[in-house]
């Protein structure tokens, strides 16, 4: 029971904005850390829920809901998936060789494409969130969402070969239970999805929408394997950041256009 908690204090120190009491990192406290990191997943979402609730209630405009709500995960999350969006932009678009791309992500600096394209992001974000707030019928599935791309970056870590013997990737994923965490996060996946699927079965289309935003999800982890492994030669925790944070922007588009649809 201890190490369980200490995996949660753990990820919530890391992934989390959140003030938790601090413990030491080693293979015992970090072993199933990363099975929790779906949990700031529910936060975000949960958070996102009461947001929506409250824009509501008051009549607020859509522009303030929507800034708002795509600052949220940046308040609980503390941008570390946010910097990883960013620091990977900028090693892609700099079609250096394998060896610049990974010094880029480590350079604590940042280029000129990476906040261009975290512009767009956010951009992107509010815009999905602004439609929301008009036709909120998959709010839910936007919601859910969180917490399935969380379920998909901690799956990059632990099952992914490493670019680099070092950062928090290498950390992680030397200290897990490999196989259990897996496992674990595959559960969460499985129950996030058809928790969504649950909450927007009344909605017409909605069950329709929930399977394309999963197969865009599976598609899209394939992807980034693939692009990890050919430029990067493996898996970083800025990659991994990269993961999480289009898988977010995936299940808002889904959402935000279904609701047009419906």
């Amino acid at each position: 029971m201890k190490s369980i908690w200490s995996g949660l204090l753990v990820a919530f120190s890391l992934y989390s904005a959140i003030p938790v009491p601090q413990v030491q990192w080693e293979k015992k406290t970090m072993r199933w850390a990363l099975s929790f990191l779906p949990l700031v997943g529910v936060l975000i979402g949960g958070a996102e829920w009461l947001w929506y609730g409250f824009c509501a209630h008051f009549g607020a405009a859509e522009l303030f809901y929507a800034v708002g709500a795509a600052l949220l995960p940046l308040m609980v999350s503390g941008g570390i998936h946010l910097d990883g969006l960013c620091d990977t932009c900028d090693a892609l678009c700099s079609f250096g060789d394998r060896e610049k791309r990974l010094a880029i992500l480590k350079d604590p600096h940042v280029g000129a494409f990476g906040p261009m394209w975290l512009t767009a992001f956010l951009l992107a974000e509010a815009a999905c969130f602004a439609q929301l707030y008009k036709t909120p019928a998959l709010l839910p599935l936007a919601c859910a969402g969180f917490a399935a791309a969380r379920t998909l970056g901690g799956c990059k870590i632990v099952l992914s070969p490493c670019a680099k013997d070092t950062g928090l990737a290498h950390i992680f994923a030397e200290n897990s239970d490999k196989k259990v965490v897996a496992a674990t996060l595959m559960v969460e996946f499985v129950l996030v999805i058809t928790l969504a699927g649950l909450l927007v079965f009344a909605v017409p289309l909605g069950v329709r929408t929930a399977k394309i935003w999963t197969v865009l999800l599976l598609v899209w982890y394939g992807l980034h394997e693939k692009m990890s492994r050919r430029v990067f030669g493996g898996m970083t925790g800025d990659l991994a950041g990269f993961c999480i944070s289009v898988a977010e922007l995936l299940a808002l588009v889904c959402a935000a256009f279904g609701g047009l649809i419906v």
